[in-house]
């Protein structure tokens, strides 16, 4: 099928007013592509502690090898992000290690509605079901409908291929179904580019299988500006303590408490986990659900302060903590952060006889669990592929004790390990094309005899295609039956 425009021609349809200092139709030679690249390279070859621990050096050599042969003419900053950097990182497999665009591109297409593919698809296993269309008129293919192939290209070979440009730690592909879930029109548009008609082949609610030839969704002239004024309206409605509440909660249902924490960042969380565990003492809660769903992680010490509440025993968090240098030199001024990460660098790692620079208060710091309001009843931990980071590592600490049970999907962060703590981005001179450089290796306390995976649930609850059209939360109600048995006993 003939294409209509490649991701470089997208930003015609914008206003050439939107930014006087950024053109997103620039184009980079050849030289300072295979500059930035090879400048990625040596960085990532001198300072990643991970790089080889899911391929291996001779393959990643050929990856890399691979990548810089490809630029053999210029490109867009868009170009070489998803054609270049998407699929080096993708052979990683570290979730923290992943490429964006710069600050610049950022700041041209905020608040802007792109063209794209017009079906917005939750898509799990080998399945892709429509949830959305960005053709509102379009009456064809309708909410429920499955996706079997696009121009020609099967469903699970869409998904495979796509997931070469999407990053993971290990082999845990759960993370990469939500994200295409939550934007496939995005990800299709820059992983495939942009087609003026689209031949789709579907089955619909009969099962009956049927084609459409469906056009690109073409946004109206004026949609991005009633885009911005929907977001200005948004953020003078939504109040401090509403935008807390987005971040973590405690409310109650007829047989448990809920818990939601969408992050170990922001929110005040400290003070919020003593408020609730003091709550749940004084309501004499004995069910509780804990969702992390949302939870991509963030400050270590936070999600520790939560096991402190529910683990019976003391608990240590990794077995090994380090990194590979104790300086960020010479690349330093390519590294955010780069004076001050190197000062505590130095400050807290230490050289052992393996060569590495270990951070010892990790790998030697046991925790006791919390006495005063500590959780003894029930805890049900509710986990998807967004699960990741910080967030796994509290999965890893809680699972196995006999009042816990994890409810729902394998985490999308890693069991055995992840690599993080520090994570400042490299900014490419030339593109300002940044990528995440995660600077220690931590590997889990409890060791793992299969290393790759997320950390696996008790009770696999994946997602129904129906309880999707009718706004069920299908691993909510699951806790429900659980604790209504509970109740029982």
């Amino acid at each position: 099928m003939r294409r209509l425009f490649y991701l470089l021609l997208l930003p015609l349809f914008f206003s050439c007013s939107a930014t006087r200092d950024y053109n997103p139709n620039k184009k980079y030679s050849k030289t300072q592509l295979r500059q930035d690249y090879s400048l990625l390279r040596n960085i990532l070859e001198k300072k990643h502690p991970s790089l080889y621990w899911y391929t291996s050096k001779d393959s990643m050599d050929y990856y890399f090898d691979e990548g810089y042969r490809a630029i053999r003419d210029s490109m867009t900053e868009l170009q070489f992000g998803w054609k270049i950097l998407a699929p080096l990182t993708a052979t990683i497999h570290c979730g923290h290690t992943s490429f964006s665009m710069s600050k610049g591109w950022n700041h041209f297409i905020k608040n802007k509605i792109i063209p794209s593919f017009p079906l917005y698809l939750k898509v799990w296993n080998d399945s892709m079901m429509v949830i959305a269309n960005l053709n509102e008129k379009d009456s064809v293919i309708k909410n429920g409908d499955f996706i079997t192939a696009i121009n020609g290209i099967k469903t699970p070979e869409i998904i495979d291929y796509m997931f070469h440009f999407l990053v993971e730690d290990g082999y845990t592909e759960n993370v990469n179904y939500v994200r295409l879930s939550s934007d496939f029109p995005y990800f299709h548009r820059n992983i495939f580019g942009l087609y003026k008609n689209y031949d789709v082949d579907f089955t619909d609610s009969n099962g009956v299988a049927k084609s459409a030839t469906i056009p690109y969704f073409a946004p109206p002239a004026d949609s991005a500006e009633k885009k911005k004024e929907v977001i200005e309206r948004k953020k003078q409605k939504i109040s401090h303590s509403e935008k807390i509440k987005d971040i973590r909660s405690l409310t109650y249902d007829s047989t448990f408490a809920l818990m939601t924490v969408n992050g170990f960042s922001k929110g005040h969380l400290k003070s919020f986990f003593r408020r609730s565990f003091r709550q749940l003492r004084k309501t004499k809660t004995q069910n509780l659900a804990i969702d992390i769903r949302a939870n991509g992680g963030g400050d270590i010490i936070k999600s520790v302060f939560l096991t402190k509440f529910l683990r019976d025993t003391p608990f240590k968090i990794v077995d090994s903590a380090y990194a590979k240098c104790n300086t960020l030199r010479p690349y330093t001024k390519y590294i955010s952060s780069g004076f001050f990460n190197n000062i505590g660098l130095h400050l807290v790692t230490l050289k052992k006889k393996d060569g590495n620079y270990h951070f010892g208060y990790w790998e030697r710091h046991t925790f006791r669990p919390k006495r005063k309001n500590h959780f003894d009843g029930e805890v049900y931990i509710l986990t998807n592929g967004l699960t990741f980071s910080a967030s796994s590592l509290f999965c890893s600490d809680v699972k196995g004790q006999k009042n816990i049970t994890l409810v729902g999907e394998e985490t999308g962060g890693g069991w055995y390990g992840n690599s993080g703590i520090m994570i400042p981005n490299i900014t490419l001179p030339h593109t300002k094309l940044r990528v995440r450089l995660p600077v220690f290796r931590l590997v889990q306390y409890e060791h793992i005899p299969i290393k790759g995976t997320g950390v696996i649930p008790d009770i696999y609850v994946g997602p129904n295609w129906r309880d999707i059209l009718n706004g069920v939360d299908t691993k909510i109600e699951v806790v429900k039956e659980l604790t209504k048995e509970k109740s029982l006993e």
